[in-house]
Order: C-alpha cells, then sequence, then structure tokens
C-alpha cells in the first residue's frame, strides 16, 4: 500500500481523481509525523524535497515544524538530515535561479482565494522575496532553531554540512540582523563558521566564504571576532593558493570578505596591518609588461584588490591610523608598484582609474609619499614627471570623464597640506623657471584654463586653487605670473585674464571654476585683493552681475560674484582710496542693497550640488555637466560666509571701534605674551633655585651624618683612653710596692732597666709631640668657632638658617667633647710623668743595694714583675700610636665638615639675595597687570556699551595671575617662621 502511495506521489497512475499538491504535501507531513520506521520518514522527506521548489508555499506552510523537528530527533541518519536541510533551503531560498524557475512554472494548484492567479514577473519576484522572508522568520521564531543548525554545521559529513551551510547563508540573506544576534550570543558560534574555511572539500570552503561574507554585513562585533578568529591569515592564504589576481571566483569571495572585515572597522585595521598583511598585499600588483590579455575575472579581482588599499588610507579613517598605513606601503615597496602599474601600458582604463584613485588616497596628506610621487617618470623619452604625463590627460578632452575626475583627485591629494609641492607647482608659471623645451605642470594649466573645453577649464582652475590653498606665500608669488595673449599686446597678469574671461560670458562651469579660483586666491591675502581691485572694470563688473535677475543657472554664478566681492571687503587693507571696505559696502548698499547682497551669497550653500561635494574629498560626479564644486572650496564658504555677512552689516563707526579695539587687545596681548614669558623665565629660575635649596639641605644632612659618625668614633678614643688609664694606675701600684723589694736587686738586671729608662724617655717624646697636636686642634676650633658665628650673623633671616644653626651648634659640641679629651690626654700625661719618676726610682735602687743578693727568692718574684711590665709598656706604645693616627683622621674630618659648611653658608646667602630680587620683580610685574587687566575691564565695559559681544578668554592669565599671588603668600609666611 506505501508503495502504491508513493507510485502516486511521484508520477504514476492511480485510479480516480488526481490529489492537488496541497493534499499531497498534507500526507507526507502525517507521514513524517506518525511514521515509526525511520526508512518511511527518510522517504516522506524526500518526497518533500522533490515538491518543495514548485509548492515553496505549501511545503513552507505544512511541513517546516516537521523538517525541524526531523533535525532535532533524527541526527543519527545524515541521509535524512541532509534531504530535510535541502527542502528548508528550498523554501528560504530567493536565488535568481529559483526565481527563473518559479516564473516559468505554471500556477500552483491551491484552494481559496491563491487558486489560478495571474500575477507578472516583477510581481511574482517580489511574491517569491515576500515568502523567503515569511519562511525566515517563521524559523527564527525559535532561537534554538539557528543554534540548531550551528551545531549540524559541525558534522563533517557532506550531506549534512554542505546544505546547512546553504540554508544558514540564506536566512542571512533574508534577515542578516536577527541571524547575527543569535550566533553572536551562541558559545563558539564564530568559531563553528570560521572551521569551514579549513575544509578540504573546496565547495564547502567556497560556500564557506559567502556565508562569512553575509555574516560580517554591519556587525563590527562579529567582525572583530572573525578577524582575531586568524581570518586575515586564511583568506591571504587562499588569495595566494589561487593565484591571486589571475585567480577566479574564489578570490574575488575572498576579497569581498576582506572589504567587509576591514571596512569602517578601526581595529581590525590596525590588526591587519599590525599583522603585517600589508606587506602580503605587495606581490597581487606585479603585473607584467604584456597587458594585453585581461580577463574580466582579473580586471574584477584587481579592482577588489586596489578597493582594499583603498580601505586602509581612507580620508574617513582617523588620521592616526592612515598615516601610519600610509608609511607601511611606502616602506614595503606597494606604492612604489602602484606608481608601476600607474605608468605601465595596456592596462584596462578602469583599472587604470582605479589604480590612480589609490594612489591618490596612498599619498594624502604624507610628506614622504608625496615626495616619492613627485619622483616618479614615466617612461618615455625624454622622461617626463608622471604628475605632468597624468595633467595632460586631465586636460584632454578626448579622455573619458572618470579618468579625468581620478586625475584631479590624485593632483589634489599630492598637494593637500604639502607646501613643498604647492611651491614646486607654482615655481614652473614664474618667468625665472620657465623651460621653453619642456611641458611643465603650470604651462598645462594655464593651457586647460583658457582652453575651449569647459570641464577642463574647471579641472584646472580647481587645480591651481589647490596648489594656493592655505599658502599665503604661493598666493603672492602667483601674482607675478605674465601671460602673453597675443602677439603684438603687452602680457597680462594671470589675475586679470581670469576676470577677462569671467566678463567674456562664456559657459557657467568655467565661470564657477575661476569664481572658485579667485576666491581661493584673494581670501586672507590683503595684496591680492588689492592687485584684484586695482582693476577698474572688476567691481563694477561684480556689482552688475550680482544685481541683475537672471534665471535659475546663473543664481550660483551671482552667489559666487557675491562671494567674491565681500572677501574684497573682509582682507581690505584700506591701500586704495577708491575701494575701501566702506566705499565698498556704500556701493552695495546703493546699487545692489545689503538684503539683496545676503540673499545671493546664501544661493551657494542651497545649491544641491553644493551639499554632494561637501561630503568627501573625492570628486564624484555623474556627469561633466554637474561637476561645478570642490570640497575645499566647500569649506572656505562655510567659513566665510557668516564673517563676510557680518562685516557688510558693520557701519564705519562700528569698524573703527572694533578697529580700536582690535589693535588695543593685540597690544595688550604683546604685553601679556611678554609678561607671560617673563614669569615662565623667573618660574624657571625660582625652580632651579628651590634644586639648589634642596641640594645644599641634603649635603647638610650627609654632613650632620659625618658628624654624628666622628662622635661615635670620639667616644670610642675615649673608652681606649679610660682602658689606659686603669691599666697604668695598675702598674703604678705594682711598681710602688716592688720598691722595697728592688732595692735588692741583682745588678746583673742594670743592662735591662736601662732599656726601660729609654723607652720611658720615648714615651715622653711621643706625649710631648702629642701635646703638640692637641695645641693646633685647639687654635683650629678657635678659628673654626670665629668663622660659624660670622655665618650665623650673615644667614639671620634666610631660608636655611636653621639647619646652619643646629650644624654650628653640633660643631661647637663637638669643640667642648675635643677639650675635655684634651683636659683627660693631660691628666693622664701627669700621670705618665708620675710613673716616669716611679721607673727612675727604681733605676737607681740596684746600684745603692748591689752589695745584698741573700734573698733570691725576692730577686725572681721582681725580674717577672718587670718582664711584665715591660711587655705591657710595649703594648701601651702601639695602643698610642693607634690613637694618633685615629686622632689625625679625625682632625682631617673636622676640617672638611668646617670648610664645607662655610662653602654651603656662602651660597645659601647669595641663593637668598637672588629670591628677595625675584620677588621684588614679581610685585612689580603683578602690579603692571593688574593695570593692565584693569584697562582690559574699562574696554570690554565700553564694548558692551556700544553693543558688542566680547568673547571672555582671559581665565588662564587670571588664573596665572592668582598663583603667582598665592606663591608670594605662601613665600613671605616662609619668611616670618624663619625669623621666628
Amino acid at each position: 500500500m506505501t508503495m502504491n502511495f508513493f507510485r502516486g506521489v511521484m508520477g504514476g497512475q492511480p485510479a480516480g481523481p488526481q490529489p492537488t499538491g496541497a493534499e499531497t504535501i498534507h500526507k507526507l507531513c502525517d507521514r513524517v509525523a506518525s511514521s515509526t520506521l525511520l526508512e518511511d520518514r527518510r522517504d516522506a522527506v524526500r518526497a518533500l524535497k522533490s515538491l518543495s521548489k514548485k509548492y515553496r508555499l505549501e511545503v513552507g506552510t505544512q511541513a517546516m515544524d516537521h523538517l525541524i523537528h526531523i533535525l532535532q530527533t533524527d541526527r543519527s541518519d545524515s541521509e535524512i538530515l541532509g534531504y530535510a536541510l535541502d527542502t528548508l533551503y528550498n523554501i528560504i531560498c530567493n536565488d535568481e535561479e529559483e526565481e527563473q524557475d518559479m516564473a516559468a512554472a505554471p500556477p500552483i494548484p491551491v484552494s481559496g482565494k491563491h487558486k489560478n492567479v495571474p500575477v507578472s514577473d516583477e510581481n511574482a519576484q517580489k511574491h517569491e522575496e515576500d515568502l523567503g522572508v515569511l519562511f525566515t522568520d517563521k524559523f527564527l521564531g525559535d532561537s534554538e532553531s539557528v543554534t540548531l543548525l550551528l551545531t549540524l554545521l559541525e558534522e563533517f559529513d557532506f550531506h549534512v554540512r554542505w546544505p546547512g551551510v546553504k540554508l544558514l547563508t540564506a536566512l542571512l540573506k533574508n534577515q542578516c540582523n536577527q541571524v547575527q544576534g543569535v550566533i553572536l550570543v551562541s558559545p563558539m558560534g564564530v568559531s563553528r563558521l570560521m572551521d569551514l574555511l579549513a575544509d578540504s572539500r573546496e565547495v564547502i570552503r567556497n560556500d564557506g566564504l559567502l556565508l562569512l561574507q553575509q555574516l560580517t554585513k554591519g556587525n563590527a562585533a562579529i567582525q572583530k571576532i572573525v578577524a582575531f578568529e586568524n581570518a586575515f591569515e586564511r583568506l591571504l592564504d587562499i588569495i595566494t593558493e589561487e593565484g591571486s589576481s589571475d585567480g577566479g571566483i574564489v578570490v574575488e569571495d575572498c576579497l569581498l570578505l576582506l572589504v567587509n572585515l576591514l571596512k569602517n572597522n578601526s581595529s581590525n585595521q590596525n590588526f591587519f596591518k599590525e599583522g603585517s598583511y600589508i606587506q602580503r598585499m605587495k606581490p597581487w600588483f606585479e603585473v607584467g609588461d604584456d597587458n594585453s590579455g585581461w580577463s574580466a575575472q582579473k580586471v574584477t579581482n584587481l579592482h577588489l584588490m586596489l578597493q582594499l588599499v583603498r580601505v586602509m588610507v581612507s580620508p574617513v579613517n582617523s588620521p592616526g591610523a592612515t598615516s601610519s598605513c600610509q608609511k607601511s606601503m611606502y616602506q614595503c615597496g606597494l606604492l612604489q608598484q602602484l606608481c608601476t602599474i600607474l605608468m605601465a601600458t595596456g592596462v584596462p582604463a578602469d583599472i587604470l582609474t582605479e589604480t590612480i584613485n589609490t594612489v591618490s588616497e596612498v599619498i594624502r596628506g604624507s610628506q614622504i609619499n608625496q615626495d616619492y610621487f613627485a619622483s616618479v617618470n614615466a617612461p618615455s623619452n625624454p622622461p617626463r614627471p608622471a604628475i605632468v604625463v597624468l595633467l595632460m590627460s586631465m586636460v584632454n578632452e578626448r579622455q573619458p570623464f572618470v579618468l579625468r575626475c581620478a586625475v584631479l583627485y590624485c593632483f589634489q591629494c599630492f598637494l593637500y597640506k604639502n607646501q613643498k609641492g604647492q611651491g614646486e607647482i607654482v615655481a614652473t608659471l614664474l618667468p625665472s623657471t620657465i623651460d621653453a623645451n619642456s611641458i611643465s605642470a603650470g604651462q598645462l594649466l594655464c593651457g586647460g584654463l583658457f582652453s575651449a573645453d569647459s570641464l577642463s577649464n574647471w579641472c584646472a582652475a580647481v587645480a591651481l586653487a589647490h596648489a594656493l590653498q592655505d599658502n599665503l606665500t604661493q598666493k603672492e608669488q602667483l601674482l607675478r605670473v605674465q601671460l602673453a595673449t597675443s602677439l603684438g599686446k603687452p602680457p597680462v597678469s594671470l589675475l586679470q585674464q581670469c576676470t577677462n574671461i569671467l566678463s567674456q560670458g562664456s559657459k557657467v562651469q568655467t565661470r564657477v571654476g575661476l569664481l572658485m579660483l579667485l576666491c581661493t586666491w584673494i581670501s586672507n591675502c590683503p595684496i591680492a585683493v588689492t592687485h584684484f581691485l586695482h582693476n577698474q572694470e572688476n567691481v563694477p563688473f561684480l556689482t552688475g552681475q550680482i544685481s541683475e535677475n537672471l534665471g535659475e543657472d546663473e543664481r550660483l554664478v551671482q552667489g559666487l560674484c557675491a562671494l567674491l566681492l565681500g572677501i574684497c571687503i573682509y582682507y581690505n587693507d584700506n591701500s586704495l582710496e577708491n575701494y575701501t571696505k566702506e566705499k565698498l559696502k556704500q556701493l552695495i548698499e546703493k546699487r545692489i542693497g545689503k538684503e539683496n547682497f545676503v540673499e545671493k551669497l546664501g544661493f551657494v550653500t542651497k545649491h544641491e550640488l553644493y551639499s554632494r561635494a561637501a561630503q568627501k574629498p573625492q570628486p564624484i560626479f555623474p556627469s561633466p555637466e554637474q561637476m561645478l564644486f570642490d570640497h575645499e572650496f566647500t569649506k572656505l564658504v562655510k567659513e566665510l560666509e557668516g564673517v563676510i555677512t557680518k562685516a557688510v552689516h558693520k557701519t564705519s563707526e562700528e569698524e573703527k571701534k572694533e578697529e580700536e579695539v582690535k589693535k588695543t587687545l593685540e597690544q595688550h596681548d604683546s604685553i601679556v605674551i611678554q609678561y607671560k614669558d617673563l614669569i615662565r623665565d623667573q618660574d624657571t629660575q625660582i625652580q632651579e633655585l628651590r634644586e639648589q635649596v634642596s641640594t645644599l639641605t641634603l649635603n647638610s644632612e650627609q654632613m650632620q651624618n659625618q658628624v654624628t659618625q666622628q662622635q661615635s668614633q670620639i667616644q670610642q678614643h675615649k673608652d681606649q683612653y679610660n682602658i689606659l688609664k686603669l691599666k697604668l694606675g695598675k702598674d703604678s701600684q705594682g711598681l710602688s710596692s716592688s720598691q722595697g723589694e728592688g732595692a735588692h736587686v741583682n745588678g746583673l738586671h742594670s743592662e735591662e732597666l736601662g732599656q726601660l729608662r729609654e723607652e720611658v724617655e720615648e714615651l715622653r717624646r711621643q706625649h710631648t709631640l702629642q701635646h703638640t697636636q692637641l695645641s693646633d686642634k685647639d687654635s683650629l676650633i678657635n678659628t673654626l668657632r670665629c668663622g660659624a658665628a660670622a655665618a650665623a650673623q650673615t644667614a639671620e633671616g634666610g631660608a636655611g638658617g636653621s639647619d646652619n644653626t643646629e650644624l654650628l651648634g653640633e660643631v661647637e659640641s663637638l669643640r667642648s667633647r675635643v677639650q675635655a679629651q684634651c683636659a683627660e690626654i693631660s691628666q693622664l700625661q701627669t700621670e705618665r710623668l708620675e710613673l716616669i719618676r716611679r721607673a727612675e726610682a727604681v733605676s737607681s735602687a740596684p746600684a745603692s743595694s748591689s752589695e745584698s743578693s741573700a734573698d733570691t727568692v725576692k730577686v725572681s718574684e721582681l725580674e717577672s714583675r718587670l718582664a711584665a711590665q715591660t711587655t705591657e709598656t710595649e703594648r701601651l706604645k702601639e695602643e698610642c700610636r693607634g690613637l694618633r693616627e685615629g686622632h689625625a683622621g679625625l682632625e682631617q674630618q673636622l676640617a672638611s665638615a668646617q670648610s664645607t659648611v662655610a662653602i654651603e653658608q656662602t651660597e645659601k646667602t647669595k641663593l637668598q639675595q637672588e629670591v628677595q630680587e625675584s620677588k621684588k620683580e614679581q610685585d612689580d610685574l603683578l602690579m603692571l597687570l593688574a593695570d593692565q587687566d584693569q584697562k582690559i575691564l574699562n574696554l570690554k565695559q565700553r564694548l558692551r556699551d556700544l553693543g558688542e559681544t566680547i568673547d571672555e578668554d582671559e581665565d588662564d592669565l587670571d588664573a596665572r595671575d592668582q598663583f603667582g599671588e598665592d606663591d608670594d603668600d605662601d613665600d613671605e609666611e616662609e619668611d616670618e617662621e624663619n625669623n621666628d
């Protein structure tokens, strides 16, 4: 029975009436839901797949829930999973192939209002797109469905993974934001999709690229995750494997994905640059000499590669990031390679145009890159600079319009913030540098400026205006340019020739270009304004143009004439008596009317092409006729419109008052600047003095530490003297007790007693020498005491006086201790003299008692005592020698410390005098500043009384003055504390 059923479904000849598609699909859905055998469910899903293209609405409406259930429950069978995924893809996808198939198919046999409704192809396509979005929303009704699909993509089986990739891609096409949100919060969601690029089966890898393209559209968070999943490395490897620019559609898909990841994503751009991936782009642009056989795919690939370079250096990026990428492109040779393509022959026109635009943005604002571009020569004979070759194309009306726009953009980028390049271009027009044997950039620009082609006129005028942009020097230099219009006539200046062409009533595009050049030229250049007004015909021409009631096309010219006349008023230095500011304003009021003048001036910014040109630096125009405004000129208009309107409405009295106030403020500003510089210098000096004081304080602390060390050494010497005194006392007692017994010493000891006498004499001489040294030390201490007293008097009231007083007190204490030590040494000398007398008595005793030698035992004891006394005497001699050396070192240290103290006191005295002088100077300056501030306040009050608005920009100066007063108060408080 089952076989009969499927035979009917698959096109057999069943008996009875044939069921409709909706009925067949309903029965198949029942089989999918109710069959317990996997084979039955698999056959039913296969049948649904075969019907899903023809009966898309019915299958999507009735079977989607069953198919999602199959994905959840039959995970073990890859075949039924593949059928289910294919079926879901067929009902969700809106591919063109599917739409064409559906448009060619017969009407869907459904019941109700949808039955046999004829629709046009356009309506059918819209209907199919609506179905795709409808079924996508139904599939996304449960976010777990997308998570389930991501899980299925981990299956390696081809019949599951490939349809899963296609289904997810279709979902992203229909509901990108919603699917992106689910994938972004899914754990490892993006990582699973990145694994598709590593699949060895090319069809899955290639469809994975398409999936990632859809996934990364407009979602910076996903773009960052994909980039940090090593996407750059993998994509560049695939591009290299596929043959770079000679590769197929896979290279194109990789490049599209790279553009998605990098465009308007500064984080990824920085990661791409830091990863040295810019260097890997250089081999893409290595084209050979034979450029005759470029395939369409190669043109597409190279176009995307150039677009990728432009993404990295786009003017909309941050200046720092753009500059860094420009530097990398020059260092790795990428710019040089692009210039090679620029000068190569046989390159397709669209690739050449895009290469020019790419080189433009690589050099824009980068001095190194601009200098290199200026040095590039075309491979011609003789060699010509690349700039000259490009300008020849720009002023050639036979060249394509887009190519001429690209060359203009390149020239503008070459001159952007490049005063050196501006000077080189203007120099080619000056009489002293013109070379008759070669064509220069200036000659080409003048030729284009005065040619019969209006587009050449406009491009040359804009290019020449960029050579003058924000460069007062070149504006003045260009006034020297003289042109020979015809034989037999005197030459005229370039400025005059531009106004002559304006008055001849040429095309609107030509006049707009010349007016933009003149406005850029004379703005912020009073000398150029004077030259322009010197021609008696210019002002009447401008007033005549502005005052007329012309058509819609002429309104832009009227507005630019009003802008030019307004610049002549605003930047007028009143050097011409007939055309001063006041007379020009009177002329406007009489012949035009102020309100009418301001209204005509407003026509410029209200023009529809003005806002388009103000958006991007690159000149992009649908047609040559719409090429009217330049991006940089729109900035100038925005800057000048308000100030010109204000200048026209001002009266002569207001002008004079404003000039007076302006001069007064300028004088005040100059005075304030001088005072600020002087105060800044004094602050520097004070800081240096403070550092010197800190250094001296540190030296004082070090000296104090040295004195402490010396005190400890003196204490050690004192202890050693006490020990020596005790030992000498014991020895003297022993000698006195043995005098009676010594009378019986044998005469044999007379020689030893003589040696002892000599040693005692030596001790006497040593003590005499030590006494002399102590006397010298006393005189040195007295000298230091006198110097310290004098230093204390000179340092009275100084910042460091307290420190010197403490140091002098410590030196005085040290002196008293040394005197006490001297007294102790004198007492010790007295005791030693007593010991010497006793020793002499001992030496004379043996002579008188030489006759008695009876008591041998007593003599032996006396001998042993005498030997011990001799040993002790030797030890004492060594200790005395060590003490003398210690005293000598101590004296040297003390002398050094005293001399250092004297030097420091002298330096501190000088510093204190300098600080006092600096305080007096600061007080004088503060008084002057206070007077100036009062004058300023009076002037401001007068201006307010006159109705003028005054900007308050003096907070910085007031704050600085307040800071100076606080410092003075602090210094005064510190001086009072020191005096106390």
